[in-house]
């Protein structure tokens, strides 16, 4: 009698071998994506989905494009990375100039950690300065400076700087300052005391899923003028998304810097920090001395096929009608989520802007962090795991739009979420 084969291991369980917790550290092991195409993607079991994670944003044109597709083909059949300057990625950062407010010059990183943390030393270096004043719960990548509060579970009635994981010096907590987000009163009383030892008010104009309060962005570009403070916005999630311009075009507010990433390498690692010109010119030592410069090298920065890529998802996005047609899409769906949330006499809200914007399950103005943590996450979690049994895959506590959401999208869409929250409140 022959012996039984034995079965193969799953490929979770593969994962659970070789990758902690099982793991890329993204999502729940479970979700292994096999494909995506356009505003789907589907699983190794076949199961498809409409797809509201993007990658986690990169994918604003949805999956495999055809005219990224061909730019990335093209690119590769060139070369795939040379560690030298290369015409796409000149004309990459021409374009990039040429759309956001604030960047006279662009320097190429590879993931927008990197860039908030190049962005964070080259203030700084700019100003002779050591703090960097941020606000709880804005995420500036996984830096020891970027991870200070950026979820501290237990806040005190202060906003001393908490670390957001171990390993992180003591020492980081004296570079610095947190505040609460959309308090200028806050910020101005903090810059009152540390004016002389602050380089950078280091931000996220639209933080996580939190809109800034009407005048707020203003009044940091006025605080940061009076005392000779550099004013940066962290737009590696918005920059491209909420206009075509970035954050500060769509709040009307201009920063001396930017990060951007994710919408710019159209699926591939790519970043960037843009800027004022004497002050991005820092990162060229022949413009500057010893004591200012501020050396930043990547393999793969501004590698030919990440700026191809990026191209092609910027020319989409630049065809006239665009970000008209994608706020229409979000508000569309946005107004039937309420209306189904309301209609279920579930206690929550609509939170963001029509392009990216998630269930906020509680009442009452959310303003900050804190009035985040009053948010009922349990209920969220259960409403996100109903709906990819739906077919519908979002992010822990963000949807992600695509400029390519088409009626039966939307329709599918509205379905999942009526499905979901009848099950939710059953």
């Amino acid at each position: 009698m022959s012996a039984q084969p034995h079965p193969q291991p799953s490929l979770l369980d593969r994962a659970r071998k070789v990758l902690p917790g099982g793991t890329f550290g993204n999502t729940a092991a479970e979700v292994i994506i096999r494909e995506g195409r356009g505003t789907r993607v589907w699983d190794e079991n076949g199961k498809e989905y409409i797809d509201y994670l993007l990658g986690s944003g990169p994918m604003i044109v949805g999956h495999a494009h055809p005219e990224v597709s061909a730019a990335v083909h093209a690119q590769v059949e060139k070369g795939t990375t040379f560690f030298a300057n290369n015409a796409r990625g000149i004309e990459l950062a021409e374009v990039i100039a040429d759309a956001v407010p604030c960047a006279d010059m662009v320097r190429f990183a590879s993931t927008g950690s990197e860039a908030d943390a190049f962005a964070m030393r080259l203030a700084r270096a700019y100003r002779g300065r050591s703090k960097i004043l941020k606000f709880e719960g804005g995420y500036h990548g996984y830096s020891d400076n970027g991870l200070m509060s950026l979820a501290p579970p237990r806040p005190g009635n202060d906003y001393r700087p908490q670390p957001d994981s171990a390993g992180i010096p003591d020492s980081v907590r004296d570079h610095v300052l947190v505040a609460p987000f959309n308090d200028t009163d806050a910020v101005a009383s903090l810059i009152a005391v540390h004016k002389d030892d602050i380089a950078a008010v280091f931000m996220e104009p639209f933080q996580r899923l939190i809109p800034p309060r009407p005048g707020f962005l203003a009044s940091m570009r006025e605080l940061t003028q009076k005392h000779d403070i550099l004013l940066v916005f962290d737009e590696v999630v918005t920059g491209f998304r909420l206009a075509y311009g970035g954050a500060q075009a769509y709040y009307g507010v201009t920063p001396d810097l930017c990060t951007l990433g994710k919408a710019i390498g159209g699926g591939f690692p790519l970043s960037a920090i843009a800027g004022r010109e004497e002050v991005m010119a820092l990162f060229d030592r022949a413009r500057t001395d010893d004591q200012h410069f501020v050396p930043q090298v990547g393999t793969l920065s501004g590698n030919p096929v990440a700026a191809a890529a990026g191209l092609a998802t910027l020319a989409i996005l630049a065809r006239p009608g665009t970000y008209e047609r994608f706020f229409a899409t979000g508000n569309k769906l946005r107004a039937a989520l309420s209306e189904l949330l309301a209609r279920a006499g579930l206690d929550a809200q609509i939170l963001g802007e029509p392009t990216m914007f998630d269930v906020v399950f509680r009442s009452g103005e959310v303003r900050n962090y804190r009035d985040m943590l009053r948010a009922d996450k349990a209920k969220l979690a259960r409403l996100n795991a109903l709906l990819r049994e739906r077919g519908v895959l979002k992010g822990e506590n963000k949807c992600y739009l695509s400029v390519m959401l088409d009626d039966r999208d939307i329709s599918q869409t509205i379905d999942a979420w009526e499905d979901a929250i009848k099950a939710l409140t059953a």
